[in-house]
């Protein structure tokens, strides 16, 4: 089962001796200390319950990287798409839902070609995976196919498997009411460790258990979105960099008590970045984990990235909304989307409805320049 957490403290001792109110929630879709016993007997995959081993991670160090896409060599995939196969687009241009095939079952050439078609979708959907029982091991093993493992920071993970970053909300009833007291919304679009200095090409979402209705996970197309803005604005966003840091979760999660497994990362990265197998051009946003636009002052800075973000989350002829199932998995192109958890199962009574994913992230190439295209 699940190694303890810390525990979450009612208060906090502040500099001048008085008590202070515990932070709220950082993610609200997140826990970062232990589940309780009841939450532990309600679910069907115990093993997957998050947990807080003490292990400590170093910076990770450069390292080269051959996407698979890029060894395609006929775009009609016939490996992946064979006879039986059906693609149902969510919309026109972003997100499929993909039936007939158990990805267990994918030889790595097709494999190659499920890449090249997550690039091209951006998000796929596969229905009644067997790949949701297999286990850790065989899940870790499939998407090492796709590149090198991330491993999480501070939230919960699987005991012996820090790859595994768990998704879990049980009741929670306090915490969320503490939360919706100071927030307006529970969404929060970002890419996923967009701070590592190479952040994850491609991620799998495994759903291990949900309500029945809600918990839709909703995202958004950054090339999309890119081309939407005027010639003007897209030649001199083509220009800007951007911090991304670590540091706020990091800080945020000491503060309640939470275990921390690395150091803060603080990377710059492209405003707007090259996809390597698209070749479109990407904003590169985070709700999360930006902290300002080099060379710009802080209100300009705040204005730009307040734009962008309100161009994002208000664009819904380039999103898309993903309806969970039971034991799907979403395969997601994490360099041309924005994503969010969207936490609508709550009871009044009990708080929210069982939600149980699993997220593995690949880690791809450094974000590439616009002008590193023309060198």
């Amino acid at each position: 089962m699940p190694s303890s957490a810390p525990v979450r403290r009612p208060k906090l001792q502040a500099s001048n001796g008085c008590k202070t109110e515990v932070p709220i929630s950082y993610d609200i879709n997140i826990p970062y200390v232990d589940v309780d016993q009841q939450s532990k007997i309600k679910t069907n995959y115990p093993q997957y319950l998050p947990s807080w081993d003490p292990i400590w991670f170093d910076p990770l160090p450069p390292f080269e990287y051959e996407d698979p896409a890029l060894r395609v060599q006929d775009r009609t995939k016939p490996n992946l798409l064979r006879p039986g196969v059906t693609v149902n687009h969510i919309q026109p241009s972003l997100g499929s839902v993909v039936e007939g095939v158990q990805l267990s079952q994918l030889s790595d050439t097709a494999k190659d070609e499920l890449a090249l078609l997550i690039a091209e979708r951006k998000v796929l959907a596969f229905p009644a995976q067997d790949l949701i029982d297999a286990g850790p091991e065989a899940q870790e093993q499939f998407m090492r196919h796709f590149g090198k493992p991330n491993y999480q920071p501070v939230s919960g993970s699987m005991k012996g498997h820090p790859a595994f970053h768990i998704i879990h909300r049980d009741g929670n009833r306090e915490e969320i009411a503490r939360f919706l007291e100071q927030r307006t919304t529970t969404t929060l679009w970002h890419q996923d460790v967009s701070y590592e200095i190479q952040p994850p090409g491609y991620v799998m979402l495994g759903l291990l258990d949900g309500p029945q209705v809600g918990g839709d996970t909703v995202f958004a197309a950054t090339d999309m979105a890119y081309k939407r803005l005027s010639p003007t604005l897209r030649g001199f966003l083509d220009t800007l960099s951007a911090m991304h840091s670590s540091a706020k979760m990091i800080s945020h999660t000491r503060l309640t008590g939470g275990l921390v497994r690395k150091d803060p990362v603080n990377t710059e990265h492209p405003l707007v970045r090259v996809h390597p197998v698209t070749g479109e051009r990407c904003l590169f946003l985070n709700g999360e984990f930006i902290t300002r636009i080099q060379g710009m002052k802080e209100p300009e800075s705040k204005w730009m990235l307040d734009f962008l973000m309100q161009h994002m989350m208000t664009g819904h002829d380039f999103q898309a909304r993903v309806r969970w199932q039971p034991r799907t998995i979403v395969l997601f192109d994490n360099r041309s989307t924005l994503h969010s958890a969207i936490v609508d199962y709550l009871d009044e009574e009990h708080g929210a409805q069982s939600r149980h994913i699993f997220r593995l992230g690949a880690l791809a190439e450094k974000p590439v320049p616009v002008y590193e295209e023309f060198d």
